[in-house]
């Protein structure tokens, strides 16, 4: 009986509780929407930049993941290279960065400006200053 007459007087707390937590949700899904919209009429308008809107598009996509691995692989040869005094792998290294430099200028720029832009740096201008 006595807990019953504790039950009693928590449940109306609890319950009173978990009303206010969905109503803060609901308040801040509210006002995550409104801030949204305001931001993209400062976007249309011209008066901010286009980049969240760029990188929320990028959320959850591969593409970032796939392009630094790709660019770690060197790295990490390199690496293994020097710590496993295994010279063949050094000279592979050597040969691979060599047949990229007697590429095609060009193509050398598009490969720097693909890995750039997906990694969000401004890497042609670096390029070009080299």
């Amino acid at each position: 009986m006595i807990w019953l007459n504790i039950a009693a007087k928590l449940v109306p707390g609890i319950i009173k509780t978990g009303m206010s937590i969905a109503a803060n949700r609901r308040k801040t899904k509210e006002l995550e929407s409104v801030a949204e919209l305001k931001l993209a009429e400062r976007m249309a308008n011209g008066e901010v930049e286009f980049k969240k809107a760029v990188i929320d598009s990028h959320r959850g996509d591969w593409k970032d993941e796939f392009c630094l691995i790709l660019i770690s692989i060197p790295l990490l040869l390199l690496a293994w290279s020097v710590f496993s005094d295994d010279p063949n792998i050094q000279e592979k290294i050597d040969i691979f960065f060599n047949k990229f430099s007697n590429l095609p200028m060009f193509y050398q720029a598009l490969v720097v400006g693909a890995f750039s832009t997906i990694l969000g740096i401004k890497g042609i201008s670096t390029f070009k200053k080299k």
